[in-house]
């Protein structure tokens, strides 16, 4: 087997730093000793933005929270509409400089697209900036409903976050956040905050194989 090479590396705003790795063409975004995301298993990225997309119209106004390696953008591009629009709000600034970079072959040309546009902020940012702006919110920030990439995300999971994101929905837009595993007492939280819910297991690789991921989907 190859050794993986060390591409990369960015700090995170409030501390630690992603690693970029690549091995034999496959690449890894490290986040210390945990792997955030991998493009050998995009799966379940990808059912993120499909999933959505069976549930609202298709020039819907949707938010992505984290760029990664762009999976669940390519997927939304190609499951809406041409009328839709896409902002996607990343954290690290080294990250878009990726996808125009060592993995623009990923991207695709994904980032040209002219339904496309990327904020370097926090996805906090544009959900508390506008009420009832969005049609859809995907998160993928962090391995679950936790601050596991900087504490600040922890917001996000709680009640405040949850309502500023229900808040920011439209009428029957859809709230979906991507997890590693799941996790009962967040799937509790949602339906306090006033959504209804549903939970799906998904694999991480395309071929229904791989680690099983969990996808919720709060409706407002």
């Amino acid at each position: 087997m190859k050794p993986r090479i060390l591409i990369d590396v960015a700090p995170v705003p409030g501390g630690g730093e992603l690693k970029l790795y690549e091995r034999d063409g496959a690449w890894t975004i490290m986040l210390g000793a945990t792997e955030l995301m991998g493009s050998r298993s995009p799966g379940s990225e990808e059912a993120l933005a499909t999933l959505v997309a069976e549930r609202v119209r298709g020039d819907a106004r949707v938010l992505i929270g984290g760029l990664g390696m762009g999976f669940t953008l390519r997927a939304a591009l190609a499951a809406f509409g041409p009328g839709a629009a896409f902002v996607v709000a990343e954290l690290v600034p080294a990250v878009a400089e990726w996808a125009r970079g060592a993995l623009a072959p990923v991207f695709a040309g994904s980032l040209d697209d002219p339904r496309v546009s990327i904020v370097i902020d926090d996805v906090a940012g544009p959900i508390r900036d506008e009420a009832q702006a969005w049609d859809a919110i995907l998160l993928d920030v962090d391995n679950g409903p936790d601050g596991l990439t900087r504490a600040g995300n922890n917001w996000l999971y709680g009640e405040a976050g949850l309502a500023a994101m229900r808040a920011a929905l439209r009428p029957g837009g859809v709230l979906a956040i991507w997890s590693a595993e799941p996790d009962a007492r967040f799937a509790n939280r949602l339906k306090r905050a006033g959504f209804t819910t549903e939970e799906v297991a998904v694999r991480g690789g395309r071929s229904g194989r791989g680690a099983r991921h969990t996808i919720w989907l709060a409706r407002r």
